[in-house]
């Protein structure tokens, strides 16, 4: 390694950074304000801007599905759950359906969980299917659009498409009914059948208190460079190697796991927040979908995501500059990445810094309980809000039909 690489990286690993909560600012902390558009967008409040009614479905489809496994509150797919409970007591409600802006379908569809609490997808275009024919039925909102003024919260990872594989997924496609809705989901992937034009790509659930609960004092030092920890390979369902992460985490391992400069393992310590917190870089490659937990903790904890995901669409990505606040590798790229993190200059580093301090930024990416100013939540109705007024070609003709209701593999088809 070059000389210089090395007296840069000395220096980059005696900076203190200092850890900003996103429910606290230290005084001290130099910040920077996300200037232009972006900033603009991010502080926007969505109150006065547009009414929601909330579909009150039978607890078959949320509640009593939330009560028989209670695990569904903490994993990364929650947003589903707690979206509900925020705008139930959102001022954006309202309990008149003829002056609503967006119809909200409440259906949990990612609460069906192994015993290792991986979701199980299988059951959710019938679930879907069901809450559709049932709000069809019984109010007269969804025929007058077929759903292009309804949304639906689905975390999954491929969204709609209803499967955590990317090949199954992509041969399923969105379900057939959520054609012309708009989906707020987690998963985000330019020119992809799983994400539909006009979707609101939204960060995965990250448990607020538990991340406040374990954070260092501020003034503690970055002393690890680059930090990751996490699978690099998923023997149990891709055995032959090569599939999972389209090998972006393998060669993450084969070319630096020996490196000193990359703090990297599949072992999971007890201290991974505060070690995320001790890091200037936190790796953020794509798994079986191209997002993760991970890009919020590194938000969150001032860390500086390493995105390693391929046209990924991120999260409320008119209103975060991630140009600005990440880093960019191409998977192709990644057996270089200790030369490119290597080679960011100093002033370019404090800078990201700078922006990740900003509370705003990080209050974005968190769905907290209660609600707070600039939140996620608050960032979705921002989305909704930038979409009115509907297009008076979304209001169908009286007996006008474009959904096919019986598309879609057959199983999708079978009562639920």
């Amino acid at each position: 390694m070059k000389l210089s690489s090395l007296v840069l990286i000395f220096i980059v690993c005696n900076l203190t950074f200092s850890t900003i909560s996103a429910f606290r600012l230290s005084r001290s902390q130099p910040t920077e304000r996300i200037s232009g558009s972006a900033g603009d967008v991010l502080e926007d409040d969505p109150v006065g801007r547009l009414k929601v009614f909330v579909y009150e479905l039978p607890s078959k489809y949320n509640k009593k599905i939330l009560q028989k496994d209670p695990r569904c509150l903490n994993h990364m797919f929650a947003a589903e759950i707690y979206m509900q409970r925020f705008l139930l007591s959102s001022p954006v409600r309202t309990l008149n359906p003829e002056e609503a802006d967006w119809f909200y379908v409440p259906v949990y569809t990612t609460c069906d969980l192994t015993p290792n609490g991986l979701p199980l997808p299988f059951k959710s275009p019938r679930m879907m299917r069901s809450a559709i024919q049932l709000i069809a039925s019984n109010w007269p909102y969804w025929n007058r659009t077929e759903g292009a003024d309804h949304f639906f919260v689905v975390p999954h990872d491929f969204g709609a498409c209803f499967h955590y594989q990317e090949e199954k997924a992509i041969g399923r496609g969105i379900l057939t009914l959520l054609q012309r809705a708009t989906l707020v989901q987690t998963f985000g992937q330019r020119n992809h059948v799983c994400l539909k034009e006009g979707s609101i790509t939204v960060p995965p659930y990250a448990p607020p208190q538990k991340m406040q609960s374990h954070l260092i004092p501020e003034k503690t030092p970055r002393s690890i460079f680059v930090y990751f920890r996490g699978l690099f390979y998923d023997v149990g369902n891709d055995p032959e190697g090569g599939y999972y992460a389209r090998g972006a985490r393998a060669a993450v391992w084969e070319n630096f796991k020996d490196n000193p400069l990359f703090d990297i393992s599949t072992e999971h310590p007890t201290t991974y927040y505060e070690d995320m917190q001790r890091a200037i870089f936190c790796l953020c490659p794509l798994g079986w979908a191209p997002w993760s937990p991970r890009l919020v903790e590194a938000v969150i904890f001032g860390c500086i995501p390493v995105i390693i995901a391929d046209d990924i669409v991120l999260p409320f990505a008119d209103a975060i500059p991630w140009e600005d606040i990440g880093v960019f590798v191409d998977e192709k790229d990644v057996p270089y990445l200790d030369t490119i993190l290597t080679s960011i200059p100093p002033e370019v580093i404090l800078r990201k810094q700078r922006l990740l301090a900003n509370p705003s930024m990080k209050q974005a990416m968190l769905f907290p309980q209660p609600a707070q100013p600039g939140d996620a939540f608050h960032q979705v109705l921002n989305g909704l809000a930038r979409k009115l007024p509907h297009e008076r070609s979304v209001y169908l003709r009286p007996g006008e039909k474009l959904l096919n209701w019986t598309a879609g593999p057959v199983a999708d088809l079978k009562p639920w």
